[in-house]
C-alpha cells in the first residue's frame, strides 16, 4: 500500500488535511490550464490514490477564483496541430486515462468550482462524485469552439447520466455555457453556495465522508461506476455480493454495536 500525504507534484498544488487532500491546479494568471505534464501527473496521482492508506477523500479546488480553462491553447492545442496520428492517439488516451485513474481511485472525489471550469476542466468536474459551484462558476464542454467533437474523455458516457441525454446533447454539440442555477436545476451541481462559503462547504462534505465508513464509500464509488454497463438482474447481484463483503467489516458490527449502547459509531475504515 502507499502513502501519499507528503506528495510533491511539480505541476499543481497538494495538501492534505484530516486524510482529506485538495489539489488545485497551479497557474492562476492563466485560469489554470492543463499542460502535457500536468495531465500525466494528475492521472499518475489518482491511480495512485487506489492503493494509499493515508488518504480518504479528495478534493479539487479553485485557485485565483478560477477552477480550470482545460487544455492549454499554446502548450497543447499548438503541439496537438503538428503532431501525426500516432501521437495525437497517445495523447487522447492519456486524457481519458486521468478520467479513467479518477473514477477508479477508490475514493470519493469532491469538485468545488468557481469561476472558469471549461474544456477539460468541465471534464475533471463531471468526473468527480460530488460538484459544488459558486454562482458566479461558468461551465461549458467548449471542444466544438475548437473544431473537435463533444465526444471527449468520456463525455457521451457520462454526462448525459448526469443531466439527461438531450441536455448533454445540447451542451456537447453547442459548447455553451451552463449557467451555475441551470447546472443545478439539471442535477449537474449538487449544491451551489457563495465563494466565500464554497470551499468550507467542501470540507465540511469531505470531512463528513472521511468520518463514515470509508471501505463501504469505496465499495459504493465502485458499484456507481460499474453498474452502468449491467442489467437489472445484474445489477441487484453485484450489490448483494459488495453488501456481504462489506457487513464483514468491523465498521459494520462497530455501527451495531453503537446503535445497541445509543451511541454516534465511530468508523475505522476497517
Amino acid at each position: 500500500m502507499t502513502e501519499l500525504a507528503g506528495l510533491r507534484p511539480d505541476h499543481f498544488l497538494w495538501q492534505v488535511e484530516d486524510r482529506i487532500a485538495t489539489i488545485r491546479l497551479n497557474r492562476p494568471e492563466r485560469k489554470n490550464p492543463l499542460t502535457f505534464e500536468s495531465y500525466a501527473e494528475l492521472r499518475d496521482t489518482f491511480r495512485a490514490l487506489a492503493q494509499a492508506t493515508d488518504i480518504d477523500v479528495v478534493i479539487l479546488a479553485p485557485n485565483g477564483g478560477n477552477f480550470s480553462s482545460g487544455g492549454d491553447v499554446h502548450d497543447i492545442i499548438g503541439p496537438l496541430v503538428a503532431m501525426d496520428m500516432k501521437g495525437l492517439l497517445t495523447f487522447t488516451r492519456m486524457t481519458g486515462d486521468l478520467v479513467k485513474a479518477m473514477i477508479g481511485c477508490g475514493k470519493p472525489v469532491i469538485a468545488a468550482v468557481d469561476g472558469v471550469c471549461v474544456g477539460a476542466g468541465a471534464i475533471m468536474a463531471m468526473a468527480s462524485d460530488l460538484r459544488l459551484a459558486t454562482p458566479g462558476a461558468k461551465c461549458a464542454f467548449l471542444f466544438t469552439r475548437v473544431g473537435l467533437a463533444g465526444c471527449d474523455m468520456g463525455a457521451c458516457a457520462i454526462l448525459p447520466r448526469i443531466v439527461g441525454q438531450g441536455r448533454a446533447a445540447e451542451l456537447l454539440y453547442t459548447g455553451r455555457v451552463m449557467r451555475a442555477e441551470e447546472g443545478e436545476r439539471w442535477g449537474f451541481w449538487n449544491r451551489l453556495h457563495e465563494a466565500d462559503a464554497l470551499e468550507a462547504a467542501a470540507m465540511d462534505l469531505a470531512r463528513q465522508l472521511a468520518a463514515g465508513p470509508t471501505f463501504a464509500h469505496g465499495i459504493t464509488k465502485t458499484q456507481l461506476n460499474q453498474e452502468w454497463n449491467m442489467g437489472l438482474e445484474q445489477a441487484i447481484e453485484a450489490e448483494a455480493q459488495a453488501q456481504a463483503i462489506c457487513m464483514q467489516t468491523r465498521d459494520f458490527e462497530r455501527a451495531y454495536r453503537a446503535f445497541v449502547a445509543r451511541e454516534t459509531p465511530v468508523f475505522a475504515g476497517d
